[in-house]
C-alpha cells in the first residue's frame, strides 16, 4: 500500500516547485545581465562616451534607443551601465556580507557582553532614518565609486548580521558544538570547524538579497547626483536624462524607461533568486 501523503506535506511540495521556478527565472534574468555587462565591448553598437548622431534623436535603425543630448548612443550607455551598476550591486553586498557575517558570529557565539553590545549596534543603525543616513554619507565622503561602494555596504549590513545572528544562537548549543569546547578546542576552531560550514547558506542567501537592494541604492544615489559622475551606469543615465530635461520631451520614453527597466530586472533577478534559497534553507517559509 502507498502510503497517503499528508495535505502540509503536498502544500511543502507546491511551494517548493513554486520556489524553483522562480529562482530559475531569476537565475536566467541575472545571467542575462551578467552576460551584456561582460560582453559589452563585443555587444555595444558604439564607444558609451562618443557623439555618433544628432542630438535627441528617436529610435531608428542606427540608433535603436536613440540618443541623448549631446549625441551618444543610449542602447551602448545602457550595455555598459549593467557593469558599473552591477559592480557597485556586488560589491557592497561584499562588503555588508563580510561585516554582517562577522557581527553576527561573534554575537551569536558570545551572546553575553559583547553580542549585547554587537546587537545594541545592530539597533541603533536600523532604527536610524536609512535614507537620509545614505544621502548626508554621500555627500560627505564625496562622489566615486568607491565611496558608493562603502557606503551602500556599511549601511545595509545590519540586517544580515541579525539574521546570521539567529542561526548562530542555535548552533551553540548543539552536541558537536559543546563537545568540542569540553574538549577543549579553541573557539576560534569551533567557529571555523562547525558554525561558519552551516550559516554559509544562510549567509549567501542574505548575500544575494543585499545585491538586489545595494542595486536599487546605487540608482537612487546615482539619480540624485551623488555617485560617481564619470561612471556610465543605469543610475547616473536617470540623472543626465533629468539634469537635461529628458522629462519635459518626447525623449524620455527611450532615455528613461530603459534604464529603469534595466534597474527593476536587475533587482527582481536576484530578489527571486533570494526567495528560492530561503525556502531552500528554511522549508518552514
Amino acid at each position: 500500500m502507498t502510503a497517503v501523503e499528508s495535505p502540509k506535506k503536498r502544500g511543502r511540495g507546491k511551494s517548493a516547485k513554486l520556489a524553483d521556478r522562480l529562482g530559475w527565472t531569476g537565475g536566467v534574468m541575472v545571467a542575462a545581465l551578467v552576460f551584456m555587462a561582460v560582453a559589452a565591448p563585443w555587444i555595444a553598437p558604439y564607444d558609451p562616451t562618443e557623439r555618433v548622431g544628432r542630438p535627441f534623436s528617436a529610435p531608428s535603425a542606427e540608433h535603436l534607443l536613440g540618443t541623448n543630448d549631446v549625441g551618444q548612443d543610449l542602447l551602448s550607455e545602457l550595455i555598459y551601465g549593467a557593469r558599473v551598476s552591477l559592480t557597485v550591486g556586488i560589491v557592497a553586498a561584499v562588503v555588508a556580507l563580510i561585516l554582517g557575517t562577522t557581527v553576527g558570529i561573534l554575537a551569536g557565539y558570545y551572546p553575553k557582553r559583547l553580542g549585547s553590545f554587537l546587537m545594541r549596534t545592530v539597533d541603533v543603525v536600523l532604527i536610524l532614518p536609512f535614507l537620509p543616513l545614505l544621502i548626508v554619507l554621500a555627500a560627505y565622503l564625496g562622489r566615486s565609486l568607491i565611496n558608493t561602494i562603502i557606503v551602500i555596504g556599511v549601511l545595509i549590513w545590519a540586517g544580515p548580521a541579525r539574521v546570521i545572528r539567529s542561526q548562530v544562537l542555535s548552533l551553540r548549543s548543539r552536541e558537536y558544538v559543546l563537545a568540542s569546547r569540553t574538549m577543549g578546542a579553541p573557539d576560534r576552531w569551533a567557529i571555523v570547524r562547525h558554525v561558519l560550514p552551516r550559516t554559509a547558506l544562510l549567509a549567501t542567501g542574505t548575500f544575494v538579497r543585499a545585491v538586489s537592494t545595494a542595486i536599487l541604492l546605487e540608482a537612487a544615489l546615482s539619480f540624485l547626483g551623488l555617485g560617481d559622475p564619470i561612471q556610465k551606469s543605469w543610475g547616473s543615465i536617470l540623472f543626465w536624462a533629468q539634469a537635461r530635461g529628458a522629462f519635459l520631451t518626447p525623449a524620455w520614453k527611450w532615455w528613461v524607461l530603459p534604464p529603469g527597466l534595466m534597474i527593476m530586472i536587475a533587482s527582481l533577478g536576484f530578489a527571486l533568486i533570494a526567495f528560492a534559497m530561503e525556502e531552500r534553507i528554511n522549508p518552514r517559509l
